[in-house]
Parts: structure tokens; C-alpha cells; sequence
């Protein structure tokens, strides 16, 4: 045999070279084939599952066929057992690693996928919003779930582990009631998020208010919730908020919501003439839905009335740009058609109480001739 003529490293050493090799250009080949086939066929979309394989897999796959290949070379190559064993460990150990890898970014692929399906650019996006949420928690459970199975079957793999674990088991009285005592808000975050998950109070892209901030859900770990704020600040929330404290959802049915002006003017306003204008501003507005729009008399007060103009629009981001809007234009409008209409005070004087008028000869007792 040509192993019998050479010595043993070297042949071991060509060995590995070519399952190395032949793993790198079979890894080659296949990307370099989807590649190709995704330019040339889907260029012109957004989303390719070629481009998505490429990108999430290519460097996994780098890692896991190379490895595979020298794993079924190492029964040929002639080693002492003592070298053997654990070059054999280190190869199963690395496979499982590369394993796992590939199996977390395969999921990433099929996330894209299903984002592609549903995809959050629309205005009546409530079901992608459903649909993404749920995506994305049991995403993160599922690779959390592969990272602690690959540690377990890595440890599990070496005999002195086993029995560290087997005497652990017998001592898992106490110390199961101490972890459990010191994991139960972890264990209450995971539960929350499950519930969170497919009951759905909050959903990924949600408008909230929370702790008096106006902010978008941009996250939804396993743990903790990220909420961006209007102005690009984040708010870092646990999960289990959500399930045991009071919080405002601008779009938990739909995004449409009604928005309000108000306006403080002297009684002596002509509410007809400002009904007119407020109609003539929303209607050719390009924010407003097209659905609710009234002006109302909602209060009177010593010195002022309470004007407010109700309007609707598709999304709170909408809403908050047609209110400022219309009340810039409003008060424009008044100040410069009606300008005596604006708050004012009034005060009243009697004949009786007039001020003495006292003049400069009556003040230096010089009576006049």
C-alpha cells in the first residue's frame, strides 16, 4: 500500500489536505453556483433565498464540510492511540460547534423568508406586525435552545464530566430549591415572553407609551423589550412589564387614530368662519385619511372659549405632523383675518371709580382767576 511507503505524518498530513480541500471546493462550488444563479435570475427583486443562503450560510458551510471530510478521513490515518483519541475528540467537537452554527443560520434563512412574506412597509400592516413578533421570539428561544444542547452533548462527550453530573444529580435537593429560588425571575421573563409571543399585547414596529415616553417596539428578546423613542433614544424595559404594569398601545387593533387641536380664543370668534378655514386646510392636507374631521366648542371659560379641531389619519407619526400643521395654520389664519379674536382681558370702569384729577395750581393752593 502507498501508506506502507512513506511515513506515517506525512500520509496523515495528505490526508487531511485533501478532505480539507475537497470540503473547501465543494463549498465553493455550491456558492458559487447559487450565486451565480441569484444574479442572474432575481437581480431585480429585493429579496432572493439564493442571496439570503449565501449570505447566512456561506461561511457555516466553509466551516462544516471541511470538516466532515476530515472526520471520515481520520479512520485511515495510521497514529498512535494516544495522539489519536484526541485529535479524534477535538474533530467531533469542532463538527458539533459547526453543526450547531449551521442549524442557528439556516433559521436565519427561513426568517427572511417569512419577513419577506410579510413585510412591514404598508400602511394596515397589523397582521405582519402578529406574524413578526412571533417569528422572532421563537427564533431566539429555538438558537437558544441549540447553544444549550451543543454545550450539553460537548460536555456530555468527556467521561469526567459525566461524573461531576451524575454527583451532582444526587445533591439536586437543596440545590434545586436554591436555583430555583435564584432563577424564578429569569424563568418569569421566559414565561412572559411566551405569552407576549402568542398572546400578543405588543407586537414588533407597536406605537406605546410607556413611563410617559412615546416610542416604537424595535426588540422583543427573550428577556427585555426595546423600545426607540421619538427622538432615538431606547428604552430598555423588562419583558414581564408588559404583563403586570398598565401601558398605552396606539396599534394594537389598527394604526389609525384621531388627533386633536385645541384652540383658546376670545368669545367674540366666528366659529363659522373658523369651521370653514379648518375645513378648507384638512381637506387639501395629504396627512389626513379622508375620515373624521369636526370642530367643536368643548368648553367656556372666564376669559377664553376651548376650540378643539378633531381629525384622523393613517399612523400617530401622521397624526402628530397634521396636528402641528393644522395648528400653525389655524392660529395664522386668526391672527391675521380676526386678530381682535385672540385671548384678551377686559377690565370696566365706573364713573364713580375714576381717580381725582388734581391739577398743578390746585396742588400749590393757587386758585385760578
Amino acid at each position: 500500500m502507498i501508506s506502507d511507503q512513506m511515513p506515517h505524518w506525512l500520509w496523515n498530513l495528505i490526508l487531511a489536505a485533501i478532505a480539507i480541500i475537497l470540503g473547501l471546493l465543494i463549498k465553493w462550488g455550491i456558492t458559487r453556483f447559487l450565486s451565480y444563479y441569484a444574479k442572474q435570475k432575481q437581480e431585480l427583486l429585493t429579496y432572493s433565498f439564493f442571496r439570503s443562503f449565501v449570505a447566512h450560510l456561506g461561511m457555516p458551510v466553509a466551516y462544516f464540510i471541511p470538516l466532515f471530510f476530515l472526520n471520515l478521513a481520520l479512520p485511515l490515518m495510521q497514529m498512535n492511540r494516544l495522539y489519536y483519541d484526541p485529535l479524534d475528540k477535538a474533530v467531533d467537537i469542532f463538527i458539533t460547534l459547526a453543526f450547531a452554527n449551521l442549524l442557528i443560520n439556516g433559521i436565519r434563512v427561513l426568517e427572511d423568508y417569512v419577513f419577506h412574506m410579510y413585510d412591514l412597509n404598508k400602511t394596515d400592516n397589523l397582521k405582519e406586525r402578529k406574524i413578526r413578533t412571533q417569528i422572532v421570539f421563537i427564533r431566539k428561544l429555538i438558537i437558544a435552545v441549540i447553544v444549550f444542547i451543543t454545550i450539553a452533548i460537548i460536555l456530555l462527550s468527556f467521561e469526567n464530566m459525566r461524573k461531576i453530573g451524575t454527583g451532582l444529580l444526587t445533591g439536586v435537593g437543596v440545590g434545586g430549591i436554591i436555583v430555583g429560588f435564584a432563577a424564578q425571575n429569569s424563568l418569569g421573563n421566559l414565561l412572559a415572553g411566551f405569552q407576549i409571543a402568542f398572546t400578543q399585547p405588543i407586537r414588533i414596529d407597536d406605537v406605546l407609551v410607556v413611563e410617559g415616553e412615546w416610542g416604537r417596539v424595535e426588540d422583543i428578546t427573550l428577556t427585555y423589550v426595546v423600545l426607540r423613542i421619538w427622538d432615538q433614544r431606547r428604552l430598555i424595559l423588562p419583558i414581564n412589564y408588559f404583563i403586570t404594569k398598565p401601558f398605552q398601545n396606539w396599534t394594537r387593533i389598527s394604526a389609525d387614530i384621531l388627533g386633536t387641536v385645541f384652540l383658546y380664543m376670545d368669545y367674540t370668534v366666528p366659529l363659522d368662519k373658523v369651521r370653514e378655514e379648518f375645513d378648507r386646510l384638512i381637506s387639501d392636507h395629504k396627512l389626513w385619511d379622508g375620515k373624521v374631521k369636526v370642530v367643536q366648542v368643548t368648553d367656556a371659560k372666564d376669559k377664553v372659549i376651548e376650540i378643539r379641531c378633531l381629525m384622523s389619519s393613517r399612523n400617530s407619526s401622521d397624526s402628530f405632523d397634521l396636528r402641528c400643521d393644522i395648528r400653525e395654520h389655524m392660529i395664522a389664519y386668526i391672527q391675521k383675518n380676526y386678530p381682535e379674536s385672540l385671548p384678551r382681558l377686559r377690565t370696566a370702569f365706573s364713573k364713580s371709580d375714576a381717580p381725582e384729577v388734581i391739577t398743578g395750581l390746585e396742588e400749590n393752593n393757587v386758585k385760578p382767576q
